[in-house]
């Protein structure tokens, strides 16, 4: 089903994956996943602030597929970076997920002690109990702050990213250091009034396809890795069924054009440094 990015180290990342954030524990997130791994989903992508990490491990579990053909990404909690910290939390989601490596393992935000966190995440990467690691929700100025302090730079950042907030500086920092560009809230976390403008409209009515899907295969084509989340069966094959088409110049340019700047989250920018960042980001979790 899945395109693949390479990794700067040549781990490869299936292009779409599946995001846990904010689906509950207990029968509707089982059924999510279950119908998930049924649509073909096998890069999941969950974090320790989720509280989800147990539940989706015995998902996996019992499906029966075998662990290598899934790739498995969670994140540390800015509580708990620093060194030693950072090496307890990845061994209690290691646990709780039921594994003894991940596939992808992300510093959350840029909050105090996450050069330490970094250096404890570069030794457990060389102990191959780490394939791939990164951060999420990351500035330029913090890409370049970690950069000069570590001896393996970051292999991606997941960001915020969709049609109206398409990160484009960042994405072309991204390339040029051959950072990986990973997207949280693809679908600009779902947005009616997105979804219904009338370019994508007309973009998906000519190709038989959802805005959603139109907006997702627009991600893929610029070489970005997506990880919709949806608890609904239909929308979630529906999100997966985005290989069989593309979109010409024009109907990427027409969709560049929907670019306003808007974040539906708070710039992660100076929470390195600000001593009331974890109060705050708790508003905004991705």
């Amino acid at each position: 089903m899945n395109m693949v990015i390479e990794a700067v180290n040549g781990i490869k990342i299936p292009q779409l994956g599946f995001g846990v954030y904010k689906i509950k524990k207990g029968e509707q997130f089982e059924r999510a996943i279950r119908e998930a791994i049924r649509a073909g989903y096998r890069h999941f992508d969950t974090a320790k602030i989720y509280g989800n990490e147990e539940a989706l491990g015995l998902e996996i579990q019992k499906s029966g597929i075998p662990r290598e053909q899934f790739f498995i990404t969670s994140k540390v909690w800015t509580t708990d970076l620093g060194y030693k910290a950072t090496k307890i939390a990845f061994e209690q989601t290691c646990k709780k997920l039921n594994v003894v490596y991940l596939d992808m393992y992300l510093i959350h935000f840029a909050g105090p002690h996450y050069v330490e966190a970094w250096k404890a995440m570069e030794e457990l990467y060389s102990e191959g109990k780490i394939k791939v690691i990164g951060v999420a929700n990351f500035e330029i100025n913090h890409l370049e702050f970690l950069m000069k302090q570590s001896s393996i730079s970051p292999m991606i950042n997941q960001i915020e990213t969709h049609p109206e907030f398409p990160q484009n500086d960042l994405h072309d920092y991204l390339i040029q250091h051959r950072i990986s560009h990973e997207a949280w809230g693809p679908l600009g976390q779902g947005n009616k009034a997105l979804l219904e403008r009338p370019e994508l409209v007309e973009i998906a009515h000519h190709h038989k396809k959802s805005t959603a899907q139109v907006i997702l295969r627009w991600h893929l084509q610029r070489g970005i890795i997506v990880i919709p989340k949806s608890s609904n069966p239909k929308r979630i094959k529906e999100n997966s069924e985005i290989f069989d088409f593309e979109l010409t110049v024009e109907e990427t340019e027409k969709i560049n054009q929907l670019n306003t700047g808007k974040r539906y989250s708070v710039k992660p920018t100076g929470y390195m440094v600000n001593p009331f960042y974890v109060k705050t980001m708790k508003l905004f979790i991705r």
